[in-house]
């Protein structure tokens, strides 16, 4: 049984952590993430939850601070943006390759410089290839729901990784919405116990974290890491199936909308999918068979399933809230045609947009359509909404 409140993005995240009640937390405050973590130790300070709630002195040492709790046996959780996770960089790499299933929700903002507070995908695009598993939100709901699945992915045995909720700074974590949560219980025999298999705290068998790893042994270890990104894909979609009979509400890998007879899609992830669905509709209503796919999963690429769901389009847009700087063009359009080649020989045109937050509206989605209608196709990237 569920019950309905109105919440921002941050708030239904924290929500979600309280129910969770990781043994754990460490964090460090940074916008637009800050609001997520207040409500949270509202939650500690008020007695509602035992979690252990770490204040530290910089995202360097929450993350520090979450690896020692999770190597020693711990459930841990924490939460960061932009410059936050740039701070984490190292211990990042760390936590992925020790085989912790940490769960960090991040707060999509732009990295600096020039300073700016507001979102675009960079900071998650510049940690993509870090070994976390990143799921990308569409709205608040979708947040709660994906922070409580989260869990239950790091912790599967074939994977034990550590993965990132993405949701965009200020557009969902600051804007109210309605959310339907599931009650404490609901959600405590969902993501179940946690039963680490090495804890530093079993001194009966003793273990070692960290230690120096020569060539002998690193590649094996790192070829593990890889699989275990693999295997991610399928407990991902188990997880969601699970998470229906739950809930009723079903997330994969991506979301299909309009595209089982669509000529023309457009790929995005984020709170654009709303308006891009908007757009779709505007489109239909016109007569043009449009569509948009959404993509979940960043991490790992589902290639082979985006190849299938696109091989019956006549051309397809990709929106990059971030740029890769490689004179090219973004991230998502990137990995996307690496994962059509040889498989599927659709177009794919790229439009970078919303860098450091601004804004996307309807028409400027529309006019990606019509630009797929036209046929105007580039091997390198569309700048959308910059100023000439």
């Amino acid at each position: 049984m569920s019950k309905t409140l109105p919440l921002t993005g941050n708030y239904a995240c924290a929500h979600a952590m309280a129910q969770i009640e990781p043994d754990v937390v460490a964090c460090y405050p940074i916008t637009p993430q800050t609001e997520l973590m207040h409500k949270f130790a509202d939650f500690v300070a008020d007695g509602k939850v035992k979690t252990e709630f770490i204040l530290v002195e910089s995202e360097h040492s929450a993350m520090s601070a979450c690896v020692g709790a999770a190597a020693a046996g711990a459930r841990v959780m924490t939460a960061t943006s932009s410059q936050g996770l740039a701070l984490m960089w190292e211990i990042v790499y760390i936590a992925s390759s020790l085989r912790l299933p940490l769960v960090m929700p991040l707060v999509n903002r732009a990295l600096s410089g020039p300073i700016n507070i507001h979102c675009d995908h960079s900071d998650a695009m510049g940690a993509r290839d870090s070994g976390w598993i990143q799921l990308f939100c569409e709205n608040s709901q979708e947040v709660y729901d994906t922070t409580v699945q989260a869990v239950k992915i790091a912790e599967n045995k074939e994977v034990l990784l550590p993965v990132m909720v993405c949701f965009d700074g200020f557009i969902i974590s600051h804007t109210t919405e309605r959310v339907d949560i599931l009650e404490d219980h609901e959600v405590k025999e969902f993501v179940g116990q946690y039963q680490p298999d090495h804890p530093l705290l079993d001194v009966d068998h003793p273990v070692t974290y960290g230690p120096l790893d020569l060539p002998d042994y690193y590649f094996e270890h790192k070829k593990q890491e890889s699989d275990a990104m693999k295997n991610a894909t399928q407990v991902v979609i188990d997880v969601g199936k699970a998470y229906k009979a739950l809930s009723g509400r079903e997330y994969g890998i991506f979301e299909k909308y309009l595209t089982e007879d669509a000529d023309y899609i457009i790929l995005c992830m984020g709170s654009t999918a709303g308006t891009a669905k908007a757009a779709a509709d505007d489109q239909r209503a016109r007569g043009n068979k449009v569509g948009v796919l959404k993509l979940r999963m960043f991490r790992p690429f589902p290639a082979d399933e985006l190849a299938q769901a696109l091989a019956g389009a006549k051309a397809v847009a990709v929106l990059d809230r971030a740029d890769s700087f490689n004179a090219l063009g973004g991230p998502l359009w990137g990995d996307l045609r690496s994962a059509l080649y040889g498989k599927c020989s659709v177009p794919v045109s790229n439009y970078i947009y919303g860098l450091g937050g601004r804004d996307i509206d309807i028409d400027m989605i529309g006019q990606v359509f019509e630009d797929l209608k036209a046929g105007k196709y580039s091997d390198k990237a569309y700048y959308l909404g910059v100023r000439e």
